[in-house]
């Protein structure tokens, strides 16, 4: 199993991962450092577990927040392939009654005719 060594924080940790997943967990990796770097900024020396903690839950909220997003795009595009659904059988009902007009028209032009070759 391959291994990668990460710093988050100025720490050095060696990490397994599967094979060919070392660039996605050194990217992982390099956000949860950067995240950490942003709280520590705007917190100050608060302790690293505390930091490493409120990266944790500000990473999840995002997780949570795009999980919310995806279930509301995916309610949407349900919708329309619903309305879509509906507008379709809203056009077939309108061709029918189309070529049921038509079929009308045709059976009045041949009546019509019948009576002109007659005359």
């Amino acid at each position: 199993m391959p291994q990668v060594v990460v710093s988050i924080d100025g720490k050095t940790y060696r990490m397994a991962c599967g094979e060919g997943e070392e660039p996605h967990l050194t990217a992982l990796a390099a956000e949860v450092d950067r995240k950490i770097a942003e709280l520590r900024e705007g917190f100050g020396q608060i302790g690293d577990l505390r930091l490493t903690v409120m990266a944790a839950i500000t990473a999840t909220d995002e997780l949570f927040e795009a999980r919310r997003r995806i279930a509301e795009l995916e309610g949407g595009i349900e919708r329309k392939s619903a309305d879509s659904g509906e507008l379709e059988h809203v056009r077939r009902r309108e061709r029918d009654a189309f070529v049921e007009s038509l079929n009308e028209t045709a059976e009045a032009l041949e009546r019509i005719g019948a009576r002109l070759g007659s005359a």
